[in-house]
């Protein structure tokens, strides 16, 4: 999992090792300062000699300038590393998903991919950080502070051989009890973005439905679950700074009694026992070991923190497409838009008892007009995700111009397959930044002849600014019908071989429906055409049209031949009709 995610520190390697580097630099720096302020002391002030005053001064100013120097070069370093390994996670992880085929994002939550691409990444960029710079200061101080301690007085140095078990003691009984906390603390987090996101995306319905108060009290429960949890896990590691306080005060006390017995026994003699420069070196390296390991616990805690989301991103990441192109010789040219169906069956997961499709056999020839009906759960929006490949069949074959999906490269398929979902989605831009996802290099003339074959063209010339109109995001300011529209130009813009309109003329009128299937008869001829639909009058004039009945074909048929033998047909056609009470 480390290794994993190691390798998103990429070109910022040398800034994740000097930062380090520096750090043990300014270490060093200060570990010597006390030694030389004990010989200041103890050869210049007691022995009132200048010259060594002067150039111990010396010494201790050199000293805090080069500690202050590795300081600033290894924060500097480790902000670098940090927030270029956090980008190249974040660029992995997103790049990760745009591979994901659905099955793969069935998984994971939206709410739970957003929260592991900003808090769980920020949460290990801030832990990367610490660990390159605190994760080295705090065991070379506890070291080297503790060596030159023991090289005044060993004796002396016995002090810490009772304090530092309590200290360790106290951290491997609080750290673990912390860390299921903040476990459930992150899984929380995923539910709280979560409620937020359906807040946002269906305020309207919120609003019409006078419903804030229970959006707010939702909220606040979760809200309210984050805090108590942080709570419950600040409450115990509180108990982590009054026992480092026992510590440094108790050891303080004993260096204090004992070490001033030993300097009055030698009479401020070095070789005899201690001097005072060197006792007060001890107290400073007293402060310097505890502190080290007031920091290395908060290291733990931190490491603590990081662990679930340490895991979370790297599920992203381990997380392997089940939809990719042949690795070998694969397809790279559709021939036409003929589309077979053998003995198609279809399960969303390999676990998944009910099966979505059912044994479906189908021919549908190139150029044709398919017109797809059937009640709520049929799966007829399955049926044409399978063309694509957004999934891939369980048993049986999807074959497009004549050839397996499955060997075909993915972009080449999908390029020629351009769907129009149930769910229309605009991205914040203009009307032609969103029409050009079609076709990027679409010219205004073939636009212009996309939207007027949408019948979309004359809405959009209606606004001030035309096809440079501002979309907001979700094409919140266009009504659903134009929003369908302008979705249909999109796909139309790529000229695919098959047309996939997935209940994508819903929000518009008869009139303009038959509009835009007149323009499809006349202007794109040889594309295949699949829609699914409500509306009996949206396809009756369609070449074939299928019915599907819980994930199975029903009948195939045209229209009038449906009408005389399909019951299904029948019921929706003159439930339909002015006078189907009749």
């Amino acid at each position: 999992m480390i290794k994993r995610l190691l390798r998103c520190v990429r070109e910022y390697k040398w800034a994740a090792i000097l930062s380090p580097l520096c750090m043990m630099g300014e270490v060093a720096m200060e570990v010597m300062i006390p030694r030389v302020m004990a010989n200041l002391y103890d050869f210049g002030i007691s022995a009132q000699n200048m010259q060594v005053v002067i150039t111990r001064s010396i010494m201790l100013v050199a000293l805090a300038l080069s500690s202050l120097a590795f300081g600033v070069g290894s924060a500097n370093y480790a902000s670098k590393a940090a927030t270029g390994f956090s980008k190249n996670l974040r660029h992995d992880m997103f790049y990760r998903v745009q591979n994901f085929s659905f099955s793969n994002i069935d998984k994971f939550s939206s709410a739970s991919i957003v929260t592991r691409l900003t808090s769980d990444v920020a949460t290990l960029q801030m832990t990367f950080q610490m660990m390159i710079r605190m994760a080295i200061r705090c065991p070379m101080m506890l070291i080297l502070s503790l060596g030159s301690a023991m090289s005044i007085s060993v004796k002396l140095s016995l002090v810490y051989c009772v304090a530092l078990p309590i200290l360790v003691t106290a951290l491997v009984l609080l750290v673990p009890m912390v860390f299921k906390i903040f476990d459930q603390v992150f899984k929380t987090y995923d539910k709280l973005n979560n409620v937020v996101q359906e807040n946002i995306h269906g305020i309207r319905v919120v609003k019409s439905f006078v419903r804030e108060d229970k959006e707010t009290e939702k909220f606040t429960g979760i809200s309210g679950t984050i805090y108590r949890n942080f709570c419950k896990a600040e409450k115990i590691m509180a108990l982590n700074n009054p026992i480092m306080q026992l510590c440094v005060y108790g050891s303080m006390i004993a260096i204090s009694w004992f070490g001033a017995n030993m300097v009055i026994a030698s009479g401020n003699n070095p070789d005899l026992g201690l001097t005072t420069g060197q006792l007060s070196t001890m107290f400073t390296y007293t402060t310097q070991i505890l502190s080290s390991l007031m920091m290395l616990s908060m290291v733990f805690v931190m490491l603590t923190m990081s662990r679930s989301p340490m895991k979370r991103c790297c599920e992203i990441l381990a997380e392997e497409p089940d939809l990719t192109s042949p690795s070998e010789n694969a397809v790279t040219e559709v021939p036409d838009g003929s589309i077979d169906f053998e003995n198609v069956s279809f399960r969303y997961s390999a676990t998944a008892q009910h099966r979505a499709l059912k044994e479906v056999n189908l021919h549908i020839p190139s150029g044709a007009t398919v017109g797809i009906l059937g009640g709520t759960g049929s799966s007829k929006t399955t049926l044409v995700q399978l063309i694509p490949r957004l999934y891939d069949v369980s048993e049986g074959a999807v074959k497009v111009g004549g050839i397996d999906v499955r060997n075909y490269d993915l972009d080449t398929l999908r390029d020629q397959v351009a769907m129009v979902l149930q769910k229309n989605v605009l991205f914040s831009g203009t009307i032609k930044e969103n029409l050009r996802w079609g076709n990027p290099k679409a010219t205004d003339e073939e636009l212009e002849h996309a939207c007027k074959l949408a019948c979309a063209h004359d809405f959009i010339t209606s606004f001030p600014d035309g096809y440079d109109t501002h979309i907001e995001q979700g094409g919140t300011n266009v009504s659903g019908g134009q929003k369908q529209r302008l979705c249909i130009a999109r796909a139309l813009l790529k000229k695919p071989k098959i047309l996939i309109l997935d209940d994508s003329t819903s929000a518009v009128d008869t009139r303009t429906d038959a509009m835009i299937r007149q323009a499809f008869r006349e202007e794109i001829p040889g594309t295949t055409k699949l829609i699914i639909a409500q509306r009996v009058s949206s396809v009756q004039d369609a070449d074939i049209i299928i019915i599907l009945d819980n994930g199975m074909v029903a009948d195939v048929g045209k229209h009038e031949e449906l009408l005389a033998r399909s019951t299904i047909y029948q019921e929706v056609y003159y439930s339909q009709q002015k006078g189907g009470e009749e």
